[in-house]
Formats: structure tokens, sequence, C-alpha cells
């Protein structure tokens, strides 16, 4: 009796390490997707409430009414330059989120919300 597998069984091995493997990543992928949501999630509950603390009665508003005051005082030049200020163009990570616009103008290195 021989202790070497034939060929079928070690292909038969391989094909389930390999499902094994792909459970792994799979579960891997959620558990970062989720730390993604976490982060996310305490980031904008961070900012929303830093900006309630500076202006109380924008709990006040509904919701409408907080994204016009919102576009208002921020979706405008000003904002716009501000921004640019403080994230440098060179940085992607925004624009992967869909939120910024980090290509360059002809008129210079101002980020545009989008």
């Amino acid at each position: 009796m021989s202790n070497r597998k034939t060929l079928n069984e070690r292909i038969e091995s391989a094909k389930v390490e390999k499902q094994q493997a792909e459970a792994r990543i799979k579960k891997l992928l959620q558990e970062q997707k989720a730390e993604e949501r976490k982060a996310r999630n305490h980031r904008f509950c961070k900012r929303g409430g830093f900006m309630e603390k500076l202006l109380p009665d924008l709990a006040l508003l509904t919701d409408e009414q907080f994204e016009t005051f919102f576009k208002k005082t921020t979706a405008n030049n000003y904002g716009r330059n501000a921004l640019a200020e403080l994230v440098p163009p060179s940085l992607e990570i925004a624009a992967a989120d869909g939120g910024v616009d980090t290509t360059q103008s002809d008129k210079g290195d101002a980020a545009k919300i989008v």
C-alpha cells in the first residue's frame, strides 16, 4: 500500500484548498468593507456633531433646509478655495469617494466639489 495520493486525489485536495482560500479572501474583504463603513460613519457623526456644536440651530432644520444651508454656505468659490488650501490637489483619496474632483484646471490647482 502506498502513502502517495493519486493524481485525482491531489486535484480534489487542491480544489478544496482553493475554495477555502477564496472563502478566506471573501471574509477578509467583508471585514475590510465593514471597517471602512465604521470609519465613514464615525467621521460623519464627528463632523456633524462639530457643526452642531458651532451652530446649535442646525439641529432645528429639516434635512432639506440643512442641505440648502450647506450648499449656500460651502458650495461656492470661497468654499472650494478654502478646501483647496487644506487638501493638496495631489491627494486623490476624496476623488475615489466621488466627493471631490482633484483634476487641475487651467486657472489653478483648486479642487472642485462635484
